[in-house]
């Protein structure tokens, strides 16, 4: 139910069940049921296309969620710019693996119903991105492995 894809980079995470229950749990957590979800890891220009072409914004973005029309579960596609997980980690003073947590649960946040336009929804969206993350059990110095194409390593 939950996938993981790449485009235009190589990125890899381990322990992929440990993040799928995760990621189930917070759905169920908010009494939602889970359904199809994709995780589409990319570059910066990958996902600005993406913003231009489907949402008609010109700049760049960490996470871009697509929810799909299954009402009766929480699906959707969620792309995000690893590039941008990066930048905003070191910007933020914390590792990568936090800013990614917060960024793929943002995402699911949006699926189910969460927003964040206005300065109360935003405060309501760390609240829950917190809560979220302090339901995470994977063993943090081996979850993930990542990879960068050439174009990325300098950041």
């Amino acid at each position: 139910m939950i996938h993981f894809f790449t485009e235009d980079i190589e990125f890899q995470i381990k322990r992929k069940n440990e993040w799928k229950k995760w990621i189930q749990s917070v759905i169920l957590f908010h009494q939602s049921i889970p359904g199809d979800i994709q995780y589409v890891f990319c570059t910066d220009n990958y996902l600005l296309e993406v913003n231009k072409k489907y949402l008609n914004h010109d700049y760049f973005t960490d996470i871009i969620t697509f929810h799909s029309d299954d009402y009766k579960k929480i699906s959707g596609d969620l792309m995000i710019s690893i590039e941008r997980v990066m930048e905003h980690a070191k910007e933020r003073n914390i590792s990568f693996m936090e800013e990614l947590k917060r960024v793929m649960i943002h995402g699911v946040l949006h699926l189910l119903g969460f927003n964040d336009k206005s300065k109360a929804e935003e405060a309501e969206m760390r609240a829950k991105e917190e809560e979220a993350m302090s339901m995470f059990h994977v063993e943090q110095s081996r979850e993930f492995e990542y990879y960068v194409s050439r174009e990325t390593k300098s950041l």
